[in-house]
């Protein structure tokens, strides 16, 4: 056996070696049977020196070396775009992180808004004594106006200074006031009544000013409290007509769920575009397998310059 032939087939077996790196990673049947196709191939002139070695260096040159490269690019391609899908499911994640924050912290409002009602019952109790008394003592709980202060940003709703300046008008000779609040005479009447039963409501918001609704927990009844003047009065639920209720905190917990399964979802697609062939081209490898399969390929082998050149053709073509 001659240098030539000897370097034809090493260099015959490191392409056939190549093309199985790719059928492997592909997993496409047929590429697989091209590549067990292309060793029987080989391993006819290995074993049989009396063959032309030139057709096994030109069947090589026209599909192996053809096929390797077109199915080198549909693997960067495809990277590329898997790179993309990660891209985009890491951003996911930093959102979803971010919102699950706010989920949370949507929890802890839950609970502090518990606490506040029980902060606002006591010190309206205490404000009842106050006033019995026509004691000067300070009668609100220990920040008070911490919830507010926490809470509105993320959590109040917004209303505009006139739906504001209505909420909170009042006649003097409707109150009782003194040095440290204001609260209507027939609210503290009713809270009495009530043995001071009341729960948060909702919170209302104008530039930095906030309201604090509540309502009584065995009546259907409202009053505000506006912590800016230590403020209480009751309002109707129509008051508050054309304010936007739109609950974005559990709109936050909704797109979090969205878009953690829409993250299980990329990754599948992920794994799947990884080792995509176009329809077209498996249908030309399927053409291809059965001219290397004919028992004449041999005879044939300078006609299949015209699949070569499809193959060819597909990588000048703008589907990766």
């Amino acid at each position: 056996m001659d240098e030539r032939h000897v370097n034809i087939l090493r260099t015959s077996r490191a392409e056939i070696s190549r093309l199985q790196l790719l059928s492997v990673f592909f997993e496409e049947e047929i590429l697989y049977k091209i590549y067990l196709r292309s060793q029987v191939i080989h391993q006819l002139f290995e074993n049989n020196e009396e063959l032309d070695i030139d057709k096994l260096e030109l069947f090589h040159v026209q599909f192996t070396a053809s096929l390797i490269e077109l199915l080198r690019k549909i693997k960067k391609s495809n990277e590329k775009n898997v790179s993309l899908i990660y891209d985009e499911i890491d951003l996911n994640k930093e959102l979803i992180r971010k919102m699950s924050d706010a989920v949370f912290s949507e929890k802890s409002f839950n609970l502090d808004k518990q606490k506040q009602a029980l902060k606002i019952n006591l010190s309206l109790r205490r404000l009842y004594e106050v006033l019995s008394d026509l004691s000067t003592d300070f009668p609100f709980a220990k920040n008070i106006n911490a919830f507010s202060s926490r809470y509105a940003k993320d959590f109040f709703y917004d209303l505009s200074t006139e739906q504001l300046a209505t909420l909170i008008a009042f006649d003097p000779k409707d109150m009782y006031i003194n040095v440290h609040a204001s609260i209507e005479r027939k609210l503290m009447g009713l809270l009495c009544k009530h043995e001071f039963r009341t729960e948060f409501f909702y919170g209302l918001k104008s530039g930095q000013l906030v309201v604090e609704l509540y309502k009584f927990i065995d009546i259907d009844k409202h009053f505000l409290f506006f912590p800016r003047r230590n403020l209480f009065l009751f309002f109707e639920l129509s008051e508050l007509e054309g304010i936007d209720w739109t609950n974005n905190l559990s709109e936050k917990g909704r797109l979090v769920q969205e878009l953690s399964f829409k993250n299980d979802k990329l990754v599948s697609d992920a794994a799947a575009l990884k080792t995509y062939i176009p329809r077209e081209i498996t249908e030309l490898l399927e053409e291809n397998y059965l001219k290397i399969s004919d028992i004449d390929f041999l005879d044939h082998l300078n006609n299949f310059d015209v699949q070569a050149n499809i193959l060819k053709a597909m990588l000048k073509t703008d589907l990766f």
